[in-house]
């Protein structure tokens, strides 16, 4: 990636974010000495949740409902070179950094306190159930703010049904595990992303194989035999991505939650902080420097895909190629994910949903008493198998 050229405070904090914040504060109420919101029912006092079926806050004590207030506009994006630069100059913080390690808040519902511990923004109240939001780390200076929300499309009981199917499809299961209302945690989450896009032009050289066939030998050793003749290749290329996200939260199994994707991505909303309303949020743990080799390794490994295309042939070999990167852009997304964590033999097991498009991967674990019983099983079926075959005369010389 080429050095970050200029510097703008406005690109990482642009004058509309602060005023979308403030116009969304129509349903919350601002906790100034707790550094936190809460969302509480104009008709009760109850507590506001974002409902998913009906994409508005409702009221969990007597079903009132209210309107979100999004942010004005589109979903912009940010120049990353911009960005890179006040991360290096200290302007925004690495994400090491950036959080307090634990932060207590008192529930200004009912007077208990919950705890905040790392990234996470967004919890309940332990006692009460009221959604309480940390106003400090979203709105904070030295921290990218987020640009845009996936809102949740897959609710409690439909994610509950995807959950049991699967568990049900996995072979050898514990019971244990079978039981998870009972023995886990599922929790709907926002997970904090960086989407990268980005307009490449390649020069490249290289090879281009071609297989052919020729007759070698002669009498009985006469046969044909296949080889490959290669000829100079070079040219240049050009590429377009848009929205390559990289997860920017630890404590997950990654390579599973990546098989969640594609993420609709086109579909985010301007950020409002109402979606996260009785849902777990967590802002980034790794900050957009700290993602970008990862997306920089995905966009590059489809510039070689593009690059052999172009050579053709029927092999290709890739000397050298250079990337020229321009209009780099970035976004902060919260995208939503449905988490199940299970204990089972003292090893946590976490399986996750796509809040949007229900797909559903994860880990179980495997009972040794099912599979003692499947394996002795099959060995009494062999023999009950043999037995028959003998007993009808199928096994006689």
């Amino acid at each position: 990636m080429p050095e970050p050229t200029t510097a703008s405070a406005d690109a990482v904090h642009p004058p509309e974010a602060n005023s979308n914040a403030q116009s969304e504060q129509t349903k919350a109420i601002k906790h100034v000495t707790e550094q936190s919101r809460t969302y509480p029912c104009t008709a009760c006092g109850g507590e506001l949740h974002f409902d998913i079926t009906t994409q508005m806050l409702k009221c969990q004590h007597c079903g009132n409902t209210h309107a979100l207030t999004e942010g004005d506009g589109e979903v912009v994006e940010n120049d990353l070179r911009s960005a890179l630069r006040m991360v290096r100059e200290g302007k925004v913080r690495h994400s090491a950094n950036s959080i307090s390690e634990e932060k207590e808040v008192v529930c200004q519902n009912c007077g208990g306190h919950t705890t905040f511990t790392g990234s996470l923004t967004a919890n309940n109240c332990p006692y009460c159930a009221t959604p309480i939001q940390r106003d400090d780390v979203h709105e904070a200076p030295e921290r990218l703010p987020v640009d845009a929300v996936l809102p949740f499309q897959i609710d409690d009981d439909q994610a509950a049904e995807l959950i049991e199917q699967w568990i049900n499809g996995r072979w050898f299961a514990p019971s244990e595990f079978k039981r998870y209302n009972r023995t886990g945690s599922f929790q709907s989450v926002y997970m904090a992303y960086f989407t990268y896009d980005a307009d490449t032009i390649t020069t490249y050289t290289g090879q281009r194989g071609v297989t052919r066939t020729r007759t070698v030998g002669s009498g009985d050793n006469r046969r044909t035999e296949t080889y490959t003749e290669w000829y100079p290749a070079s040219g240049t290329v050009g590429n377009r991505f848009d929205d390559v996200p990289v997860l920017a939260n630890t404590g997950f199994e990654k390579q599973r939650i990546d098989k969640l994707e594609p993420w609709p991505t086109q579909q985010a909303k301007p950020y409002s902080a109402e979606y996260a309303a009785g849902h777990l949020a967590r802002t980034y743990d790794h900050d957009v420097e700290e993602c970008l080799g990862e997306a920089t390794a995905v966009m590059e490994d489809e510039i070689r895909g593009t690059v052999r295309r172009d050579i053709g042939g029927s092999a290709q070999r890739i000397n050298t190629m250079s990337v020229r990167w321009r209009d780099m852009t970035y976004k902060h997304l919260l995208l939503p994910l449905w988490l199940l964590t299970v204990i089972y033999d003292e090893r946590p097991f976490q399986v996750y949903i796509n809040g949007v498009t229900g797909e559903v991967h994860g880990a179980r674990p495997y009972s040794k008493v099912k599979i003692v019983f499947a394996v002795a099983a099959g060995v009494i079926l062999a023999i009950l198998l043999v037995v028959a075959v003998n007993a009808s005369g199928g096994g006689s010389g």
